[in-house]
């Protein structure tokens, strides 16, 4: 392990607050100086912004650079791209100004599944919380700068975890469903690796829908917010519903509204990028 310092110079699309607070990821903290501490895979990151700089210190064991650059997906043109969402319409141009430092993060398969199986019907100070405890109980203790980190457990690190264990962590009715799905992972019957070579979003969205605990919502954050990233998923909670029916659809009663029909449109709107769009709206009218 060793500590690194990388500062990027001029970066567009990128402000700390809109990727740590849009709801993709629960193990960023922001600090009291106003920088966002986090850790994912093996690295533990402070992160913060001054004037037009990005200034990035941790601990890695690996090129930290390089894990920054897959990690916050900088290869890709977020400029062009909301560009292009903008020319839809007024409310994805306003909803793009509002979050215009957004990027999805490129995170942890197996670590976005778990996390979002702990999401549902769950509140974000009560999801991290459990996520910690989990860390801290099972996954690997690092330190630096006289502070202990944990990482996100693998699946093995998991697999003698019983379901009494985890509900001792607070994980409630997800216990049994954190559990089911670690033993699946660890027998084998599903397989990570082969999700991220398979090309055809619907075979791996059925995929997911048959792990324990993952329902359709659950199964698009996953391919959304993981290193899977299929931009072209809609992900539907309640404040997508709500947004989606107070700009587009305009059903007196929103919850009437059914989920194929919210797809259908922003299938038809937003095409291959409407899992970018949805975060947009989805942070602009749950911040406002």
């Amino acid at each position: 392990m060793k500590e690194q310092k990388i500062v990027l110079s001029n970066l567009k699309s990128f402000e700390p607050k809109d990727i740590f607070e849009c709801g993709q990821c629960f193990r960023w903290n922001l600090q009291e100086d106003g920088s966002y501490e986090g850790i994912f895979k093996e690295n533990i990151v402070n992160i913060k912004k001054e004037n037009q700089n990005i200034i990035i210190e941790g601990i890695s064991p690996n090129n930290l650079a390089e894990e920054m650059k897959e990690y916050f997906d900088l290869n890709r043109d977020y400029e062009k791209i909301k560009n292009t969402l903008a020319k839809i319409d007024q409310n994805m141009k306003t909803s793009i100004q509002y979050g215009q430092g957004i990027r999805l993060l490129n995170q942890d398969l197996w670590e976005t599944i778990i996390s979002f199986i702990i999401s549902a019907n769950n509140n974000i100070p009560r999801i991290k919380g459990i996520i910690e405890r989990l860390a801290k109980k099972y996954g690997s203790k690092i330190t630096w700068k006289q502070k202990e980190y944990y990482t996100f457990p693998t699946p093995e690190q998991l697999k003698n975890v019983t379901i009494q264990e985890y509900r001792s962590l607070g994980l409630g009715f997800r216990d049994k469903r954190i559990y089911e799905t670690t033993q699946m992972v660890c027998n084998k019957q599903i397989d990570l690796g082969k999700m991220h070579q398979n090309p055809n979003t619907f075979e791996v969205r059925e995929q997911l829908l048959s792990l324990s605990g993952v329902g359709p919502k659950v199964a698009d954050c996953i391919l959304l917010f993981s290193t899977l990233k299929r931009l072209e998923v809609f992900p539907i909670d309640v404040w997508v519903r709500r947004v989606m029916n107070d700009l587009y659809i305009k059903s007196k009663d929103e919850n009437k509204i059914d989920k194929k029909q919210i797809e259908r449109m922003a299938n038809e709107k937003f095409g291959n990028l409407a899992g970018l769009a949805q975060q947009y709206l989805f942070y602009w009218r749950r911040e406002n």
